[in-house]
């Protein structure tokens, strides 16, 4: 089924980049929408998909907006989407 997610720290093509590239072997295509806050993006998924999109999103550094993150984690994930947004670029 197509679905929808909010995902936070996504700020550029680069992050976009590293979204579609990373999450493509496990979910196939993935459309990033850089036009709406918080960004949103659209795949094909099965519910029984969803907690392993969720864990590759965390370590991306790109968690859904429904994640309950403590301080720590926030700060975690901010830091890993910085080097995932750089590492797009440099794929671009």
């Amino acid at each position: 089924m197509k679905k929808t997610y909010e995902v936070l720290n996504v700020k550029c093509g680069g992050c976009a980049g590293t979204l579609t590239s990373s999450l493509k072997e496990k979910f196939g295509d993935v459309e990033v929408d850089l036009e709406v806050q918080p960004r949103q993006i659209t795949l094909e998924i099965e519910e029984s998909q969803e907690e392993d999109l969720k864990v590759a999103l965390r370590g991306l550094g790109y968690p859904l907006s429904t994640d309950e993150l403590s301080g720590f984690q926030k700060a975690t994930t901010t830091a890993k989407s910085f080097v995932s947004c750089a590492i797009g670029k440099m794929n671009k």
